[in-house]
């Protein structure tokens, strides 16, 4: 069977969307086992505004398609298309297939509270003014990908403002990534972030306040305010030697 032109919007009266045209793309142009880049991507799809999140969407239907997390030898730019998946172009394939987030209110409830009725995005409470000074927060439960630490890619329930759910950014989370920060951190840097996921929130120290208020000034403040600290051993400073 012929495939169609990943050039082309429309295959006879039907409409042919950027995700089919994407995987057409990757078969036709790039190659099974082929590595290509974000630029590439994007030079064969200018006039796509979202061309990476409909790479993204093809996983979802059955496409494997390596990025450097998930193949060492790819360099960040780089995604290595390994297989593909359902014939997304063909009429009634392109549905992705149903994840496990039909909640019911209670649910839904549960995971409002868990995350203390604040999208966990922009940190904006529910009824909150939004910063058009008009309209109030509406928050809703998404799914936001997960890759865990031994590897394993996992879908979780969040709280997240209308706002940001409409945004264009496809939010993911690195929990291996992060766990390994957190393995790195000092005994007080340790007991101070479990401080801030104690109380759900991160009070400003002294410093922090300071550190704002300089960044504020203009620059002949900021510079009395360094000659203040002159006196002071920076870490990494070699302006002595």
């Amino acid at each position: 069977m012929t495939l169609p032109s990943w050039q082309d919007e429309k295959v006879g009266n039907r409409k042919l969307g950027s995700m089919s045209r994407a995987a057409l793309w990757l078969l036709t142009v790039v190659g099974e086992g082929n590595i290509f880049t974000k630029g590439e991507l994007r030079s064969a799809f200018p006039d796509v505004s979202q061309i990476d999140r409909r790479i993204r969407d093809l996983r979802d239907r059955g496409w494997r398609i390596d990025t450097s997390r998930d193949d060492a030898s790819l360099k960040q730019e780089e995604q290595r298309f390994v297989s593909r998946g359902v014939d997304v172009w063909v009429p009634g394939q392109a549905k992705a297939p149903k994840h496990k987030n039909s909640l019911t209110a209670a649910q839904r409830q549960k995971v409002f509270e868990a995350d203390s009725y604040l999208c966990r995005s922009c940190g904006i409470a529910v009824g909150e003014e939004c910063e058009d000074g008009v309209t109030q927060s509406v928050l809703n439960i998404a799914r936001r990908r997960v890759l865990l630490a031994e590897g394993v890619e996992d879908f979780q329930f969040v709280t997240e403002c209308k706002r940001c759910g409409s945004g264009s950014t496809d939010r993911e989370v690195d929990l291996g990534a992060l766990l390994e920060l957190v393995e790195d951190l000092s005994t007080m840097e340790r007991r101070i972030l479990a401080g801030w996921i104690a109380a759900d929130r991160r009070s400003l120290e002294p410093i922090d306040r300071l550190w704002g208020l300089y960044r504020t000034l203009p620059e002949e403040s900021r510079k009395a305010v360094a000659d203040a600290l002159a006196d002071v051993d920076v870490p990494g400073d070699k302006t002595d030697d």
